[in-house]
């Protein structure tokens, strides 16, 4: 009987990453490997990098170290986002034997043909203006839901971040193999889909390879709402000016798509977001939200603000910390500027010191609890529907109505990956809320 190897992977950063780590899985496997946990003994660690934080960069080093203790013979490989950027400096990393840049990882079954260590690192990286083909992907196995990325790269050139540098220009799947993708997951009885990408509010472009729009967002979200089997759909992330009032609306009546988006702000300041080259005032980002509460009262609305940018004086803090608190929104993720080479950011004037921006962040921080508490509490007497996850967490077991509210209940393995309409009924200790069943939908 064949001696199969044993690959384990490890993903930072965005659901992006996990969709793609999951199809370089499945490639790696249909190769003669089973794919193990990461906290197995295993002959090969893949690990997927994130360079959007500092911390994902300090992070990759404490992963290669427990790959190592685990193995200290095992084959380690690095992509993604980071191993694009930066090839060398983890190349130089101790134990890692192969770094792939961005179209690189996902031909990674051509590299891996001798699993002998390096001295050094070995490095195959593109310049970044061959990362122009797309490359399907969706994540499937471990999640009751399932990314499925529709579009990659990004043509904005906002001044603090390095994705364009890392994944190249804005390219979409076509609409065909996203739709085919999407039946493919539905038949694997996975309840929910992620779209996900880097600007996914600019699907379209590059699809079949051209640069203008074959499709728009709005016509992708239509097609998909069409395709049977699928009980939720969820958008990540969109920029505030690419989410249409079209999309908007029609979100509200859609069969599947749930109430739920998550929109990028950055800062309540104009000035700030002419500083960082975002596409849209403050004003726009108010005219979204209003629009969707006007629609969908009940709606989850989820923003990410950075603090801290170069030029960001108190009063422009404040002045941001005054607009979100102002705001019907349910939840921040807030993320603490830091410098990122070959960034404009990088060079310019009115660095802000590092206890200032911790103090900023912690302020921020506490403004999304309080959000989320208060969001939670004008959703409890009423009927949701909840997705159940897979994880016993201390005796119970956790899930997401379709408007993001996290429900527990004691622990049933039955649960796992059903829906069932519930009454939310109260706010428990953790922050999660208790609920009632009133009826098991599937």
């Amino acid at each position: 009987m064949e001696n199969r190897k044993k690959v384990a992977f490890y993903t930072l950063g965005c659901k992006l990453n996990f969709s793609e780590t999951s199809t370089i899985a499945r490639s790696i496997e249909g190769e003669g490997f089973d794919r193990v946990d990461f906290e197995e003994v295993a002959d090969m660690y893949i690990i997927n990098t994130c360079s959007v934080t500092e911390n994902a960069d300090k992070q990759f080093k404490q992963i290669v170290k427990k790959a190592m203790k685990l193995n200290d013979k095992a084959f380690i490989a690095a992509v993604g986002c980071y191993a694009q950027l930066k090839p060398e400096e983890l190349a130089a990393v101790d134990g890692v034997d192969l770094v792939l840049g961005a179209t690189e990882k996902f031909k990674i079954t051509d590299y891996i043909n001798d699993l002998s260590k390096n001295d050094m690192g070995e490095v195959h990286s593109c310049e970044i203006s061959e990362a122009d083909f797309y490359v399907g992907s969706y994540s499937i196995g471990d999640r009751t839901r399932a990314f499925l990325k529709v579009q990659d790269g990004c043509d904005y050139k906002c001044t603090y971040c390095t994705i364009p540098l890392a994944r190249g220009i804005s390219r979409s799947d076509e609409l065909q193999n996203v739709l085919k993708n999407a039946k493919d997951i539905s038949a694997q009885n996975i309840k929910e889909i992620v779209l996900t990408g880097v600007n996914i509010g600019d699907y379209g472009k590059g699809e079949f390879g051209n640069k203008k729009h074959e499709h728009t967002f709005l016509e992708l979200v239509q097609e998909l709402d069409k395709v049977e089997g699928i009980e939720r759909l969820r958008i990540s992330s969109i920029e505030p000016n690419l989410l249409k009032n079209e999309t908007i609306e029609f979100v509200s009546k859609s069969r599947t798509f749930v109430p739920h988006f998550h929109i990028p702000l950055q800062s309540g300041s104009n000035a700030i977001l002419k500083l960082m080259k975002r596409r849209y005032q403050r004003e726009v980002y108010t005219e979204r939200v209003n629009k969707i509460r006007v629609v969908m009262p009940h709606a989850c609305i989820g923003v990410d603000v950075i603090v801290g940018f170069p030029g960001e004086t108190d009063e422009h803090f404040l002045e941001t910390y005054n607009f979100l608190n102002e705001m019907d929104i349910s939840y921040l993720h807030v993320f603490t500027y830091s410098e990122r080479d070959n960034t404009e950011a990088v060079n310019m004037e009115g660095v802000v010191a590092g206890n200032v921006r911790a103090k900023r962040s912690k302020m921020m921080r506490g403004l999304s609890v309080k959000k989320r508490r208060a969001f939670y509490e004008s959703q409890l007497g009423s009927n949701r529907t909840v997705l159940f996850e897979s994880e016993n967490k201390e005796g119970y077991i956790h899930g997401f109505t379709e408007n993001y509210v996290k429900v527990k209940t004691p622990w049933n393995p039955e649960l796992v990956n059903t829906l069932h309409h519930i009454n939310l009924t109260k706010i428990d200790e953790d922050g999660s809320v208790r609920m009632e069943f009133i009826k098991e939908l599937v």
